[in-house]
């Protein structure tokens, strides 16, 4: 067990309601047309498949995918959309677990990376996805650029939506590399407001090279979103390809 935090059936059973945007066809579209180019005519692995927001549709448009998943609830959830024999999923963790195959593509999107709290834990995760690898193959992650640029002196809190049913807001320990996400939804119409947290480990794109390194990748490319905008230093997040050699 890694030191990812486990999700529940609480908040796996709200998951897909509280993301419908980033399910919607303009992110979606995208993202399943990188990923599909890179898959070609081989398989897919995705790492913290959750309830299978990208897996789901990404099989559907032909590609062939398998996912690994800690948390049983998600996964629960992910089984009620497509049955074992067109999308298998195994229990457990994105670092260690290995599944039968090699692989075209292995990717891991929405800042999941961060999940593991350890830099340990992620060298663990770049090993494991080069190990699922074929020769030529692609690992793909999805991740947010740390906004520390946006911390005013002597403050260590940073919003990142402050809307009519949300309020978040990020917390940071600069030592430990670690973010708290503090979320405040509203809860139903009476006004009340549902808290929650989540800790994050995150790493900056020159951090995650070196990883890749360490696994045996290299880097390919690095676009600011799934469309293939540049990445610069103003980005906001980045789509990292690295490969395994031939």
């Amino acid at each position: 067990m890694t030191s990812s935090e486990l999700w529940t059936r609480a908040t796996a059973d709200r998951y897909d309601a509280g993301e419908t945007e980033m399910s919607s066809a303009a992110v979606l579209g995208p993202t399943l047309a990188f990923l599909a180019e890179l898959a070609g005519d081989g398989r897919a692995l995705e790492f913290a498949i959750g309830t299978g927001r990208v897996g789901v549709p990404l099989r559907e448009r032909g590609v062939p995918v398998v996912g690994i998943e800690l948390s049983e609830h998600m996964a629960a959830v992910l089984r009620r959309k497509i049955d074992e024999a067109r999308l298998p999923v195994t229990i457990g963790d994105m670092a260690t677990t290995v599944v039968t195959g090699e692989f075209a593509l292995v990717y891991l999107v929405y800042n999941t990376i961060t999940n593991l709290l350890t830099q340990d834990e992620q060298v663990e995760c770049f090993r494991n996805a080069a190990r699922h690898l074929e020769p030529g193959g692609r690992f793909v992650i999805e991740l947010g650029v740390p906004p520390l640029r946006f911390l005013p002196p002597g403050q260590v809190a940073v919003p990142f939506d402050i809307s009519e049913r949300h309020l978040g807001f990020d917390t940071f320990d600069l030592v430990a590399q670690i973010l708290v996400s503090h979320h405040f939804s509203a809860d139903g119409d009476d006004g009340r407001y549902r808290r929650s947290d989540s800790r994050h480990r995150y790493a900056w794109p020159a951090e995650l090279d070196l990883m890749a390194r360490i696994a045996g990748l290299e880097l390919e490319r690095r676009v600011e979103d799934w469309d293939g905008a540049p990445f610069t230093q103003d980005s906001p997040k980045h789509i990292s390809v690295w490969r395994k050699p031939v």
